[in-house]
């Protein structure tokens, strides 16, 4: 009788252990399939023509009538994402260990208050950054800066939901959290966390690496049927006095959801 192992995913950080995982909005599930698959996540029905890319490789595809995709040989940590029109955007952190097996990736369909903000990779900080960030392996972009700022629309109904800013992916985050649960082996610094605003107010800190971060956005910051602003800053090496030294952070989708 074969043995089925129960998964569990947090917001932060996730272990694969099985044959195959179903990954949909930070839950995953046991689903014994032969390639790698993505479903609709409400019907697990196959997703054809959704494209498949991974950033670090510049390498993209795309799933065929049956949802199945191949991505060949993944060495270290990598970016994956997913994009199909009508679904929302999703992206997860694999290593070879977890390329090695398939996977079936359920993703979840978009409705009209939901805002992608960035669909593609872009990278903060300084690319001032050591050999042992919990990025450094898998960067692949020059800096743009210490912040990312953009302006956005937002439905006028929209306060009749829940909004929720929605980051991805993020890689490189090497604040005191993230090396005590063993996600960079910096040993000597640490850096404070990457800070998230709504609207010019701090609505989070990001503390560790991980995939699809869901931080709720207060109802009072939001601006129905006008331009609202996300801004995201760059933590900084808090060992380091001599000079302003930011931690280099790549960071995936960003989108807001309303549920």
């Amino acid at each position: 009788m074969k043995k089925i192992f129960l998964i569990s995913v947090c917001i932060f950080i996730f272990a694969l252990q099985s044959n195959a995982a179903t990954v949909s909005g930070g839950v995953s599930k046991i689903d014994m399939q032969n390639a790698n698959r993505v479903v609709d996540a409400a019907t697990n029905a196959p997703v054809g023509n959704a494209k498949i890319s991974l950033p670090k490789y510049n390498y993209s595809t795309y799933t065929d009538e049956y949802g199945t995709f191949n991505i060949g040989k993944v060495k270290g940590s990598t970016i994956m994402s997913v994009e199909k029109e009508g679904y929302r955007p999703f992206s997860l952190t694999i290593n070879d260990t977890i390329a090695a097996k398939p996977m079936v990736l359920g993703i979840q369909k978009s409705n009209i208050s939901d805002v992608v903000i960035a669909s593609d990779v872009f990278h903060l900080g300084d690319d001032n950054y050591s050999e042992h960030s919990s990025g450094a392996g898998t960067f692949r972009l020059r800096s743009s800066g210490p912040f990312f700022s953009k302006t956005f629309m937002l439905n006028r109904d929209v306060l009749s939901s829940d909004n929720y800013l929605v980051i991805g992916s993020i890689i490189g985050v090497d604040t005191l959290m993230a090396r005590s649960m063993g996600q960079n082996k910096i040993v000597n610094s640490y850096a404070s966390a990457p800070e998230i605003f709504f609207n010019g107010s701090k609505i989070a800190e990001i503390q560790l690496n991980g995939d699809n971060q869901k931080i709720k956005i207060p109802k009072n910051l939001i601006r129905p049927g006008m331009q609202n602003e996300v801004t995201i800053k760059a933590g900084r090496n808090l060992m380091q006095t001599a000079y302003v030294d930011y931690d280099d952070i790549e960071i995936a989708n960003l989108s807001i959801i309303s549920e």
